[in-house]
This record gives structure tokens, C-alpha cells and sequence, in this order.
């Protein structure tokens, strides 16, 4: 599709917001629960070898586009552009270029150090705030549970990283359709993240990370099969499971022998927190803060439709006094 293309369909997108007054419906959310695709991440068999890493690169950084320079500042002048083009090569967080990455730290046991090793990426909330805030609906569900974002339709406005208990959506400023619009005023790039590579779901295939990891320390299923598993795993281990109730529910369940508190501690001295790289800090339902950012969402256009009475009241008041 061309920007021409790109740009009719960002206005229609547009036009049904304002005729609707309401925010889309995310594709297929009504049907997705109880089908639900979930990766379970066995923590204790990661070496941290970065095959995931690798092979997630390989299906996507080449369709990821480059920025057109020099990059439109945005209005005001306080908000910030985002470019990762010339760090495309960065590994060790998560980026617009990657989706992936392997966090690990050092964590303090009773029997010595051990090193762990985390396949970090979008955890595919089964109820995802980021796509019930995003104004344009860009961010969307499938059937199966990928988050995704329709890169036909994206801003790069960023709510989806607000929304993010984890921060996990990252910007790239300079692409995309805002650039065919108003690139001072409207809109600041693009988001992008981890899609779970749903093409390849769509086929009944594994994503790539899963289908690469030579230590089947990653495996897809149905929902409830793997709850059954990582459950009879963590109480073989006596270990912790992340994800089942984080935020409501992930579709990336975490599995390990050590507590997550404690992998958290470990994280936050090692200072391995931070943009782009995404805590396990135990994120309740964010439902207080989603109503909250909905709030702002929703009054955004009033806000606007305010300013723009007051312009035009103050301009008449000058003709006035003219």
C-alpha cells in the first residue's frame, strides 16, 4: 500500500472515531477467550544462547522501516524524538529494531549464585490495555491472543507504552503514516514490538523464537494446557510462576525454580531495569490506571474542540476592539 493508500485509510480510521465518539473494538477480542495461545518459558532450561534472539531478527528487522532524515521535530518542542536507526545492531533491550532480547542477572541463593537467563518480549496480556486505549485502534487482538500493532493506522501517540505495565512498546520516530498528514502536529512515529508472529499462527506453526530455541526451554499450546503445565512444573520444582495473574493474565507464562521477587531483586541491583528493558515486578490488573488513561483519551478531542472555541472567541474579541 502507498502513503496515498495509507493516508485514505488513517482518515477513515479517523472519521470513525469522530462519528462513533467512542474508541474501537479490538478485532476478534470477544471470541479470544478460551482459544488463547500461550508460550511457556521453562526459565531453568535457558542457557541463554540468544537463538530466539536471532531468529526473531531474522523474520522481522528487515520489513521494520527506516526513518526519513532529517526527522520531523514534533510540536511542542518538549517532546522528544525517538530514533534507534543507527543502533538497529542493539540486543540487549528491547527496541523498535528489537523484539526480543535475553535479560539475566545473578540471583543469591542458599546453595550459591546462579545465573538466569530471560527471553523477554510482549507478554500478550489476554485482557491487553494497550489495545483498549489505543485512539486510532491500531493496536489490536487476535482470536488466538497476538497483540499486535496495524502499522497502517499508528501514530506513534504512545499510549500503548503508557498503558504498558512493562513499558514494553517502543517508538521509532520518522516512519510511518503521520508523515503523509501533519508530521509537526500529528502524530510522532510509529510503535513497535513483539506481534507473536501471528502469521505464522495463523498457519499452525510456532513463532520463531519457540520453533529456534535448541533447549526446548520455550513451548506453545492452548491456554489451559499449558496453565496445567507450568502449575505441575512450578509444584515439582516448588518453584513461581509469572504471568498467570500479572495484569489481569499473560499469554507468556514464566517458569522457575527461584521466586520472581527474587529474580526482580536481582534484576533492579544489577540495574537491569529500565527503558526497554522490562521489569517482573508482580503488576496487578491495571484497571484503575487504564480508566484513568481512557479518561485522558477520551477527553482529548473535548480539550481540543475547547482551545479551538477559545481561539476563535479571542479573535473576535480583537475585531472587536479593532
Amino acid at each position: 500500500m502507498d502513503s496515498r493508500g495509507h493516508r485514505r485509510r488513517f482518515l477513515k480510521c479517523v472519521a470513525g472515531l469522530a462519528l462513533g465518539g467512542a474508541l474501537p473494538l479490538a478485532p476478534g477480542k470477544a471470541q479470544a477467550a478460551g482459544k488463547d495461545l500461550v508460550t511457556l518459558i521453562d526459565v531453568d532450561a535457558c542457557v541463554g544462547c540468544g537463538q530466539c534472539v536471532q531468529a526473531c531478527r531474522s523474520r522481522n528487522l528487515e520489513r521494520i522501516p527506516l526513518p526519513v532524515k532529517p526527522i520531523p521535530q514534533p510540536s511542542p518542542q518538549w517532546v522528544r524524538v525517538s530514533d534507534w536507526s543507527e543502533r538497529r545492531d542493539t540486543i540487549d533491550r528491547l527496541t523498535p529494531y528489537n523484539w526480543l532480547y535475553i535479560q539475566s542477572c545473578t540471583v543469591r541463593t542458599e546453595q550459591g549464585e546462579r545465573r538466569v537467563f530471560l527471553p523477554r518480549r510482549c507478554m500478550h496480556c489476554t485482557n491487553p490495555p494497550c489495545v483498549n486505549l489505543c485512539p486510532t485502534g491500531a493496536a489490536r487482538q487476535n482470536r488466538n491472543g497476538a497483540v499486535y500493532i496495524d502499522h497502517s493506522v499508528c501514530m506513534g501517540d504512545g499510549q500503548c507504552d503508557r498503558a504498558c505495565p512493562w513499558l514494553i512498546p517502543r517508538r521509532q520516530s520518522g516512519v510511518g503514516v503521520y508523515l503523509a498528514l501533519a508530521p509537526r502536529y500529528l502524530g510522532n512515529g510509529q510503535m513497535f514490538k513483539c506481534d507473536y508472529c501471528r502469521e505464522l499462527l495463523a498457519q499452525g506453526k510456532p513463532p520463531a523464537c519457540v520453533a529456534a530455541c535448541p533447549h526446548k526451554a520455550q513451548s506453545i499450546g492452548p491456554r489451559a494446557t499449558m496453565v496445567e503445565k507450568a502449575q505441575a512444573l512450578a509444584q515439582e520444582r516448588g518453584g513461581d510462576i509469572f504471568g498467570l495473574r500479572e495484569n489481569g493474565g499473560t499469554n507468556a507464562l514464566y517458569v522457575s525454580s527461584l521466586l520472581f521477587r527474587d529474580i526482580e531483586a536481582a534484576l533492579l541491583r544489577e540495574e537491569q531495569i529500565g527503558p526497554g528493558r522490562p521489569s517482573m515486578r508482580p503488576a496487578g490488573a491495571s484497571m484503575e490506571r487504564e480508566n484513568r488513561l481512557l479518561g485522558t483519551v477520551l477527553l482529548a478531542p473535548l480539550a481540543g474542540a475547547g482551545l479551538a472555541w477559545v481561539r476563535a472567541w479571542r479573535e473576535k474579541q480583537k475585531k472587536r476592539n479593532v
